[in-house]
């Protein structure tokens, strides 16, 4: 009798109380005759077209007010701090809208990163960093076109290299920075880690938008922050210098290598997905 519910207690805990998505196909056409797939092509295109207006026009606006040339005072605007906050909240309040409609990725690496955990087909990883880079691009085009006064004078809010630093520091910063983000992404998203905290209510665009902030604030100074290569793109294009374009690689390469390190670490590591494929590791209690 106590065998029996031994036994029973054993199967009890085994359970499991989430249920994991299938895995994306690799191509997947029918996709293409869905609305709400060109819905969420839309969506994405919109939320970086608004990523990108709201961002690149805080930066530009803390350069204009701490020009000493034109007597602005130094300590002015809204600092460091600040142009971080607006990315990190930003991209809170857009994943956060748009998360029930396309996933709310908003980024290359993000898509990227998904894509290869195979969250999304090919088709739509495709379409959605289509999507996301012509948004950047309008985005940064409407900053721009309402402030074109400041807009070259100031940077443009493209994305370079900072002096004093080699192309290795930087480079590796974009992947660190990258992996946080990506690595917080399937976090927040895991539905293991939401059936298991459940009684905890955190909405996942939270942890997220945290995790662009506090990446901000540490590379900033290195490279402006990429972790975007559509937020880079969007800005190279706009602004057309030799240094943003000369740069560009970085800010692809580096976010891309952060988000295959995050899906592995994650999908391989912390969900075990080596070991499931392989047949588990566990050792036979009956030997």
């Amino acid at each position: 009798m106590a065998k029996d519910v031994e036994v029973a207690e054993r199967g009890s805990f085994s359970a499991k109380d989430y249920h994991d998505p299938p895995p994306a196909p690799l191509f997947d056409a029918v996709e293409l005759t869905k609305w709400s797939f060109y819905r969420a092509l839309i969506a994405e295109f919109i939320a970086t077209l608004l990523f990108l207006y709201v961002t690149v026009l805080t930066v530009i606006g803390y350069k204009s007010q701490t020009d000493t040339a034109v007597n602005a005072d130094a300590c002015g605007g809204v600092g460091i701090l600040g142009i971080a906050w607006a990315f990190g909240g930003m991209i809170f309040v857009l994943v956060y809208c748009t998360a029930g409609i396309s996933g709310g990725h908003i980024n290359p690496a993000v898509t990227f990163g998904l894509f290869l955990a195979r969250k999304v087909s090919l088709v739509r990883a495709v379409l959605y960093m289509v999507a996301q880079s012509l948004g950047a691009i309008a985005g940064v085009a409407l900053v721009k076109a309402f402030q074109k006064s400041y807009y070259t004078k100031y940077g443009g809010g493209a994305n370079e290299l900072s002096q004093g630093y080699s192309t290795g520091v930087g480079l590796g910063a974009e992947i660190i920075g990258t992996f946080v983000l990506v690595y917080t992404v399937f976090s927040a998203t895991d539905p293991k880690r939401s059936a298991r905290d459940s009684h905890v209510p955190v909405l996942a665009p939270l942890p997220i938008g945290f995790a662009v902030f506090i990446v901000h604030l540490a590379t900033i100074p290195i490279t402006g922050t990429g972790i975007n290569p559509a937020r880079s793109l969007g800005a190279a294009v706009i602004y057309n210098k030799k240094k943003a374009w000369d740069d560009q690689w970085i800010f692809w390469v580096g976010p891309f290598i952060g988000a295959a390190i995050a899906a592995f670490y994650h999908q391989f590591i912390l969900r075990a997905g080596a070991v499931k494929a392989l047949g588990s590791f566990r050792s036979n209690p009956h030997v």
